[in-house]
């Protein structure tokens, strides 16, 4: 394993203590609204602290990114880590036992390793730039469909975005059409990683922050996924966007999304 791979796979075990932790004593948990339909509580500051703390043993001098902390600068801004301490904040709250933590290292502007942690499962998934995807270290590959025939798609509802409600929605049905069924989980991180294990055979949500898939989209990749955005790019960090499937289903999926794409999500 990389080093630096190691030291994120230690930071994403010790913040799944803190969740676990957190998720066996829920009277003790803090809640507050930080946008609409957006909640953080002190479970997600614990295990951000956990994550920034282990890196910061290792390598002091490099930048972390976090959806809590903001930019983190270190004095080598070619290393950044990009963190969410706890993907699926909601489901944790509700008591749905679905959520991962996700730690990405990206080196100047390149992600080069990769993990999410279900702490609940103990499930973890790994990958290093051109040396595949592992789940608990065993090689995983992601599905063989050639259309949407029989598959299970992923997907998240644009709940921050509820003004492309429409848009979506068509999209969903579409999809539902052509599909064998859909599911919606609740953690992007997941929802990649699932992908890239074979559990389900394609993804696509709206949306999305750069630490939502920073993580997800190398493994899924290094399992033999494509990213893309909506119109098939590569700016699904930027739009938040994402579209994750092999090449075929991929293939499917983006020409059925484009059928009700409006121009404010073309971009």
């Amino acid at each position: 394993m990389h080093p630096m791979l190691n030291i994120a796979v230690r930071a994403a075990r010790n913040a799944g203590q803190v969740i676990v932790k957190g998720f066996a004593n829920p009277d003790n948990l803090e809640t507050r609204q930080k946008g609409q339909n957006d909640f953080v509580t002190n479970v997600d500051l614990d295990a951000e602290s956990a994550v920034i703390n282990t890196i910061r043993k290792s390598y002091p001098e490099h930048t972390i990114i976090g959806e809590e902390c903001g930019e983190l600068t270190g004095s080598n801004p070619d290393y950044q880590w990009i963190i969410d301490p706890l993907d699926g904040t909601t489901n944790f709250m509700k008591g749905i036992p679905h959520f991962a933590v996700s730690i990405a290292l990206r080196v100047k502007g390149r992600t080069e390793q990769a993990v999410i942690y279900d702490p609940i499962r103990d499930e973890l998934f790994t990958a290093s730039r051109g040396a595949g995807a592992q789940l608990n270290g065993y090689r995983i590959r992601t599905g063989k469909a050639k259309d949407l025939t029989n598959t299970v798609l992923a997907t998240g509802f644009p709940f921050k975005q509820k003004h492309q409600a429409d848009a979506y929605l068509a999209m969903f049905k579409d999809m539902f059409v052509q599909c064998a069924d859909i599911r919606r989980a609740g953690a992007a991180s997941l929802d990649l990683a699932y992908v890239a294990a074979g559990r389900v055979d394609g993804y696509w949500e709206l949306g999305l922050k750069p630490w939502d898939t920073a993580a997800g989209s190398l493994i899924a990749r290094e399992a033999g996924a494509i990213v893309t955005d909506f119109v098939g790019g590569h700016n699904f960090d930027r739009s938040g966007n994402v579209v994750c499937a092999n090449p075929k289903v991929l293939k499917v999926m983006l020409s059925t999304i484009r059928e009700h794409l409006p121009e404010s999500l073309a971009n």
